[in-house]
């Protein structure tokens, strides 16, 4: 309980403060209006409290943070099929291959993080992993790499989705860029709102677009290996599959694998997220992967399986049709309701997708500020316990993503997954030295897989920047830039804290300097009479200072000043050349320069009388010189600049 002369209050909401009653100002109309925006469209403040009521259960969490991974399915045999077809139709038989080889990756990535969720629990993924088995360098890096992964996932599942809605409905394909911008506002508004409501909005088309795949892979199994149905090319394909070792096929094959290695990002999100799970959340998280990866290896290999054997390949613009679209209409029928089901639920699943990055991005962005890499802003909990800015800035950057390749995902491509795999070869290497130095129970089984997953997903990492070069090598370029930021936002912080930094031997017994007010005024006015009223509280040496181009103005001012404000010298300051900064800094170096040597200056405190418009467009018209004076003073030495607002109701 807090002591008598020690009131603690506690703030509520707008106006509330409880455990002692205080008198509040009624909310204006347009804090109303505001107030009344902010609910309907993210809903009730809750309190920190009300934290562990957020946590995801493992039906929920599969759906935020697998949706990302699951949804790669829906493009990633299209990436794929788009390398193998430049060796003609023969070569797209490898397409299982290829989805079986990556697969076996996701497996051995998926079995690592799992790890990872175990070893450390509070989340940050390989940010926390290389921070702590690395150092400073390496877990920006890795940080770095999975900021840029999580914007990418945003702008390619946002591009994909659209493209499934114009697969099955041509006539919007001119208005693809609109649609994704507005899925991307949709859906940041849906996380502004907090975990637990996005949960239960993302939760069923995720459960939706897996039954339908699902059952799409096992009708279509069926028809192909029972009733021996088979697309148009596909039994040549099966012919010439095994005369296909040509070195041009080889580098054709580490095309194709770089490019399906897309199906492997959003991997690493939950072991981003660990937090966010109900306790225990590093065993509840481990389990969710499992599922997660099973579920992506299933779909991925199944898909590819059909769209093989059923002679299926890209179709580009003007008439664009996804792979995965014609998979569907090969097997429902493309003008049955199945079929248009189907696109609605992997549109509905790759928009959602976002998701994954819309609560793993907000979450690194909030390690890396508490560690101080990332502007404090980032850690900081908005009304419905979600990291605000984090989620706009995302939103924000991916939209803007969207609009530059003009919705189109195989632009977006190239700069994906490179970042990841690095992410991916840096946290595995972390394990690695983890388990050889503590060496725990089990630490020479799990040694091993995490070797392994580091060997193969650095070798990955080269194919794919290679294979998707140039432009993958941007986001090389990015990486360092954005290490380069964090270390200067770091270094910034470390500095402001030892210029702050007081020491605890110090006694400060009371103010031990004198304080002058000077009050810039532009007339005698309500608002200049309060601002003289306060600088009397705080001071004794009170003056007032007008600046002017007009002598005969000043002087009017004088006599009326000296008749209703006798106690507070008024100076007068000719400006011939219309200057009101210049000559009010000028000023207030005068009074410096004469101050008695020897004698430590004053605080100066410049009072700046404002008045407050009551609606928002009136305050372009009023306190833009008190603004500017204001940015010149600040930063000067020993001098304080204090606003004094004046109000109507006043």
């Amino acid at each position: 309980m807090p002591r008598p002369h020690s009131p603690y209050f506690r703030y509520s909401g707008p106006g509330q403060l409880t455990a002692r009653p205080a008198a509040s100002a009624p909310l204006t109309a347009r804090e109303r209006t505001w107030a009344t925006i902010k609910r309907v469209l993210i809903g009730q403040p809750l309190a920190s409290e009300a934290e562990l009521t957020e946590r995801l259960s493992k039906k929920k969490a599969l759906a935020i943070f697998s949706s990302d991974a699951i949804s790669s399915s829906a493009y990633a045999t299209e990436e794929i099929l788009r390398v193998l077809i430049l060796g003609g139709a023969a070569a797209l038989a490898f397409g299982i291959h290829v989805s079986i080889a990556i697969a076996g990756l996701l497996i051995v990535v998926a079995i690592s993080y799992r790890q990872v969720c175990i070893a450390y629990p509070t989340g940050g993924g390989s940010y926390s992993v290389s921070k702590r088995n690395f150092g400073r360098n390496a877990s920006l890096v890795a940080a770095s790499a999975l900021l840029i992964d999580y914007v990418m996932t945003v702008a390619v599942s946002t591009s994909s989705a659209v493209e499934q809605i114009t697969s099955a409905i041509p006539a919007l394909i001119d208005f693809r860029v609109v649609i994704g911008v507005a899925a991307i506002s949709l859906i940041t508004i849906g996380n502004l709102r907090g975990l637990r409501e996005s949960g239960n909005i993302f939760a069923l088309p995720t459960y939706l677009f897996l039954g339908s795949a699902l059952l799409m892979i096992a009708i279509g199994a069926y028809r192909i290996l029972v009733n021996g149905e088979h697309g148009t090319f596909s039994s040549a394909l099966v012919q010439q599959t095994r005369d296909a070792a040509q070195p041009l096929g080889a580098l054709l094959l580490l095309r194709a694998f770089a490019a399906g290695s897309v199906a492997l990002t959003g991997t690493e999100a939950i072991a981003t997220g660990v937090r966010a799970f109900k306790p225990p959340e590093a065993k509840n998280a481990a389990a969710t992967l499992a599922v997660m990866a099973a579920l992506l290896g299933t779909l991925f290999i199944g898909i590819t399986f059909l769209a093989v054997n059923f002679g299926i390949t890209h179709v580009d613009l003007p008439e664009k049709q996804t792979v995965i679209s014609q998979v569907a209409a090969q097997v429902y029928g493309d003008d049955s309701l199945p079929f248009f089901l189907f696109q609605a639920f992997t549109a509905l699943l790759l928009f959602l997708a976002a998701n994954t990055s819309f609560n793993a991005f907000p979450r690194l962005a909030a390690i890396l500020a508490e560690d101080g890499f990332m502007p404090r802003h980032f850690s900081f909990r908005g009304d419905r316990l979600a990291f605000t800015l984090g989620v706009v800035v995302l939103g924000v950057v991916a939209a803007s993503l969207v609009i530059a390749a003009s919705g189109e995902t195989h632009l977006l491509i190239p700069l994906y997954a490179v970042g990841v795999f690095i992410d991916f070869t840096i946290s595995q290497a972390g394990m690695v030295k983890h388990w050889w130095t503590l060496r725990s129970p089990g630490w020479r089984r799990r040694l091993p897989i995490n070797a392994a997953g580091c060997a193969l997903t650095a070798v990955v990492a080269v194919v794919v920047t290679a294979a998707k070069a140039p432009p993958s090598l941007l986001v090389l370029v990015l990486i360092p830039v954005l290490v380069s930021v964090m270390l200067l936002i770091h270094n910034e912080y470390d500095e402001q804290a030892r210029e702050l930094r007081v020491s605890e031997d110090i006694v400060f017994p009371g103010p031990h300097r004198e304080q002058r007010v000077i009050i810039p005024v532009n007339g005698i006015n309500r608002a200049v009479v309060q601002a003289v009223n306060f600088g009397r509280t705080i001071a004794q040496d009170v003056r007032a200072i007008f600046v002017t181009e007009d002598p005969d103005e000043g002087e009017a001012l004088r006599r009326r000043w000296e008749r209703q404000l006798p106690n507070v010298p008024l100076v007068i300051v000719e400006s011939p050349y219309r200057a009101l900064i210049g000559p009010v800094v000028a000023y207030l170096d005068v009074l410096d320069a004469t101050w008695p040597p020897g004698k430590e200056l004053p605080i100066n405190i410049v009072v700046l009388p404002e008045f407050v418009a009551r609606h928002w467009w009136e305050r372009l018209l009023y306190n833009q010189s008190a603004r500017r004076l204001k940015a010149a003073l600040i930063g000067r030495e020993h001098t304080v600049v204090a606003d004094v607002p004046y109000r109507r109701e006043h």
